[in-house]
């Protein structure tokens, strides 16, 4: 734990320790082309300090988006706001505190020139250092340079660390990928079709300057948007005309992916989905030894698995947050408590934490080790520790048993089985944790209409309060009619009103249930699969077999009297393709002595 910090839980009220600055009342914008080792111009938006002296130097955020890093902004918009008002909360926070910020559309989009095979390519990374090289080179630097972001641009900030630059001082991943695989493009080996298909959507028509990517998901953005903003002296956008002609050769991942099933499937260049990954950087990000900030959601898509797997993986000085929130942390996201009417904290107090730790860095004496700071869910409560998972709780046993329900006794009977006839129509909805990685709020409401397609098993009720976090396991002995097939399981909490509250998932395709024996390529914390084709085993027809697979990571508080409801679905039809693509399997569930399906969870008792 730094010297910096106060002891308490919540990081967002932190006490840092650094020397106070001169502040800003504003800033000037220019949109220029840089250059990079190829020639490839890249095109940036630079915010400065309005009223900076000639001799003052300035420690530089570096961002860098696919998204657009400036907006041609429409009549009337124009007339009263800059071009840099997409971000939210504004650029204004950071320039007020007398950091210069430099925005930029990566290679192949925007207003750059070049073009992109897949998304995070060895050369975009590379254009992280060129364009850093640039900054220091400017008479404003300070030679100190930072980089933050959410989703996209958290990973493209983990990645500028990757180069090794010596002016790259810390970074700020928010909502960042650890593994493309399993994070985005294949949880549990089952392809997330929607969120993969709509990205590619907005990426195709972002690429060639048409805000309609925006209009579909984010109106608001459309009816600001005209476009991209060009480099300054583009008047006549010829320029901008020239990089949509080199963006036409631009590759989007639901091409590359949609026909792929396996982590080591090639694209095209014979790339694979790994070396798109962050973990394959582990390496260099720990010989960078920047400082790291990184935060992300319990119920934001597999992101929350990538963020822990950064944490116990990178031996990094490393400040990470869990709360519950959306992805982008726009909308609150505590399914046990959904009517809560905003999210905390405020994207300023967020923004200031950051720049808080960006100042420490500089200027004050830094972080040491590493902490986690994790919100539990219906507690409403932050949490600290160092280590994860975090020390004093035991693994629990719930069995399945007869009538749907779940108990801590082991099963002694010889007979016992469940069929499950797979409902195709069965989703957790448009507003789950899978398509929140469109800036969409999470619900998850409807479960007492959902779990009615679904099989499942209900505990008796607490007996006390029971904190549960970490990951917990799910194992089942089935047997199924079809060769291929998918188990989504959800647990849920049943209140004492009969009310029910989703609070995690997991999921595996049946034909990815090997666990395997060879090393993970990164520290896990649940059984691993390798998803590899060398490991698929299509499952016989009528045969029994064990599948074994980890919940996404949560905490959560259940009450006591409430109980504790597990889920099972073999499909979601909003989000996942659907595995067999032929057929209506029936899933037979074991549950007797030789066969004792079960859940394992971590808990606490609440003293």
């Amino acid at each position: 734990m730094s010297k910096n910090i106060e002891s308490g839980n919540n990081p967002f009220h932190l006490k840092w320790n650094f020397p106070q600055r001169k502040t800003y009342k504003d800033y000037t914008t220019s949109n220029i082309h840089i250059p990079m080792r190829d020639t490839v111009k890249i095109a940036v938006t630079i915010c400065l300090p309005k009223g900076i002296d000639p001799e003052e130097k300035l420690p530089t955020l570096l961002y860098q988006t696919r998204y657009w890093r400036a907006a041609k902004l429409r009549i009337p918009f124009r007339w009263v706001l800059k071009e840099t008002s997409i971000f939210t909360p504004s650029p204004t926070l950071f320039t007020k505190r007398g950091y210069a910020i430099v925005y930029v559309d990566v290679r192949g989009c925007g207003a750059s020139f070049g073009s992109r095979p897949y998304p995070f390519s060895k050369e975009e990374v590379k254009d992280g250092a060129d364009i850093v090289e640039w900054i220091i080179s400017q008479p404003w630097s300070d030679g100190n340079v930072v980089s933050n972001g959410i989703s996209y641009t958290g990973t493209t900030a983990e990645q500028l660390a990757v180069n090794n630059h010596p002016a790259v001082k810390a970074i700020m991943p928010g909502h960042g990928l650890w593994d493309a695989y399993t994070d985005v493009a294949f949880p549990g080996g089952c392809f997330d079709q929607a969120f993969i298909q709509l990205w590619s959507f907005v990426g195709r028509n972002l690429d060639q300057n048409n805000s309609k990517g925006f209009k579909e998901l984010i109106p608001y953005l459309w009816l600001l948007m005209k476009g991209v903003k060009p480099i300054d002296i583009d008047i006549d956008q010829k320029k901008l005309e020239e990089t949509k002609e080199e963006h036409l050769s631009n590759e989007y991942v639901y091409d590359l992916l949609h026909d792929k099933d396996f982590r080591d499937d090639s694209l095209p260049d014979g790339t694979t989905p790994d070396e798109i990954s962050s973990f394959i950087y582990q390496d260099q990000l720990e010989k960078s030894n920047v400082h790291i900030l990184s935060w992300c959601a319990w119920l934001d898509s597999a992101y929350i698995d990538a963020h822990i797997n950064r944490f116990i993986n990178l031996k990094n000085p490393h400040i990470a947050i869990i709360g519950a929130w959306n992805h982008g942390a726009s909308y609150p996201a505590d399914p046990l408590i959904p009517d809560k009417p905003e999210v905390t904290p405020s994207p300023k107090e967020r923004i200031t934490t950051w720049i808080d730790f960006f100042d420490s860095i500089l200027y004050g004496e830094g972080i040491k080790g590493k902490t986690m700071y994790y919100y539990t869910m219906g507690e409403e409560k932050w949490k600290k520790t160092h280590v994860w998972p975090p020390e004093g709780f035991t693994r629990m046993k719930w069995y399945l048993s007869e009538n749907n329900t779940i108990t801590t006794k082991k099963p002694e009977n010889d007979a016992g089985e469940d069929n499950y006839k797979v409902s195709f129509t069965a989703t957790s909805g448009r507003l789950n944790r899978w398509w929140t990685l469109l800036g969409l709020p999470i619900d998850y409401s409807n479960r007492e209409k959902a779990d009615k397609k679904l099989l499942t098993y209900t505990s008796p009720p607490f007996e006390e309060d029971v904190e549960i976090t970490g990951h917990a396991t799910i194992t089942l002995f089935l047997r199924s009619t079809h060769d291929d097939g998918a188990i989504f399981a959800y647990l849920e909490e049943v209140d004492d009103n009969g009310n029910i509250h989703y609070f995690t998932d997991g999921n595996l395709r049946l034909i990815h249930r090997k666990i395997s024996t060879d090393t993970p390529p990164y520290e896990i914390l649940i059984p691993y699969h390798s998803f590899k084709k060398k490991d698929a085993s299509p499952m016989i027809p009528g045969e029994i077999t064990e599948v074994t697979f980890g919940f996404r990571p949560t905490s959560v508080l259940i009450r006591k009297g409430h109980r504790l409801k597990l889920a099972i679905a073999g499909a979601d039809k909003d989000t996942f393709r659907k595995y067999p693509p032929d057929g209506k399997p029936t899933i037979t569930i074991a549950r007797n002595a030789s066969y004792a399906s079960r859940i394992d969870i971590p808990i606490k008792k609440k003293e």
